[in-house]
């Protein structure tokens, strides 16, 4: 049995993969740990096999004001967290880091791709990507995960503002345009073999299939039982004013992981789209 320490409470993947992993009691044992304050720093580690860090800042509109927080909790506080799970010879230590490290509104993230932030968001996270990373030894593993956009019931982020325009309108344009997104349960599956292995690596979870904004949309008004007009007039212009960035780009331009970088601990079936926007928009 694995024990597995999760460093973030109140976070939404934190309790989400806390709930999973109880789900197999025989193969985990979870403890969520509050990182706010000063008292985890006390707290003894040697007994777990694992700490798997969600807490951090983000969902957050930024300002030069408060770009020192993201530095302070995402970088800062990341690292101090890592030493301390090295120092009470934790083994494996996993840290969720984001896709805003590449910096991209739209294109196709392959291996080669370089990083290059361009948030206070994404600079934090690559920065504890990086002085964690160097924390690693054969006995100390660390595993960096950088998602797309995750969902489920209860998520936070863009989602649940896609989700609250859709369950509005009657219509919504068609467009051809491809997103990586990441469904929590799948997520969940991806961590617990994770977990298991005690690896350390860089990894990209996310679902199989690409996921259109407009069918992502349709799939919502589908789950509350209406249907969506999705006229293909404005489709041309939408793609075209897409890849210039910006907001129109982040909800009609195509952004996505190469698929070959998610292979590993992947399951090899997967609910649709259609099911998973069910299971989320349930009690919406």
């Amino acid at each position: 049995m694995k024990r597995i320490g999760i460093a973030g409470a109140h976070s939404y993947i934190g309790e989400s993969l806390s709930a999973w992993l109880a789900q197999t009691p025989e193969r985990f044992e979870t403890v969520i740990v509050d990182v706010r304050g000063e008292g985890w720093r006390s707290l003894d580690w040697a007994g777990l096999d694992a700490v798997v860090l969600v807490a951090g800042i983000a969902h957050q509109a930024e300002t030069p004001d408060n770009a020192p927080l993201y530095e302070a909790v995402n970088h800062r506080l990341a690292v101090e967290i890592a030493t301390h799970a090295k120092a009470d010879g934790v083994g494996q230590f996993v840290l969720f880091s984001t896709m805003s490290v590449y910096g991209l509104t739209v294109g196709r993230i392959g291996a080669e791709t370089p990083t290059a932030p361009t948030t206070s968001y994404g600079r934090s996270k690559l920065s504890a990507e990086q002085d964690i990373a160097a924390l690693a030894d054969d006995q100390f593993h660390v595993a960096v995960l950088r998602p797309p956009m995750i969902y489920g019931r209860g998520c936070r982020g863009n989602y649940p503002k896609l989700a609250a325009l859709a369950r509005k309108t009657p219509v919504f344009p068609r467009v051809a345009n491809e997103r990586s997104m990441l469904y929590i349960d799948t997520l969940c599956r991806f961590m617990a073999r994770l977990l298991e292995s005690g690896a350390g690596g860089l990894y990209f979870p996310q679902n199989a299939a690409y996921v259109r904004t407009d069918a992502l949309v349709a799939a919502v008004v589908a789950a509350h039982g209406r249907r969506l007009w999705r006229p293909r007039g404005f489709g041309w212009l939408l793609t075209a004013l897409a890849r210039r960035g910006g907001a129109i780009g982040k909800v009609f331009g195509s952004l996505t992981y190469d698929q070959c970088l998610s292979a590993e601990f992947r399951e090899q079936t997967e609910p649709t789209l259609e099911e998973t926007v069910r299971a989320t928009e349930a009690d919406a």
